[in-house]
């Protein structure tokens, strides 16, 4: 029972874990990074605008 279990997990998480997921899981927290350095002044808004830049690059990798 344990070993269809373990194997029908498996297969989910090939399925869940295609490129699509695997640059969201890096690429949110640097937008939330970004959205949360955007509150410093001066600086802030080139940061963000930096990062969410570099987060459009990671998206854009073709896995």
């Amino acid at each position: 029972m344990s070993k269809t279990l373990m194997i029908t997990g498996m297969l989910f998480l090939l399925l869940f874990l295609n490129a699509c997921v695997l640059t969201k899981v890096a690429t949110v927290p640097m937008r939330l990074g970004g959205a949360i350095i955007s509150i410093i002044p001066v600086v802030g808004n080139t940061a963000h605008d930096v990062i969410d830049e570099s987060a459009e690059q990671i998206d854009n990798i073709p896995l």
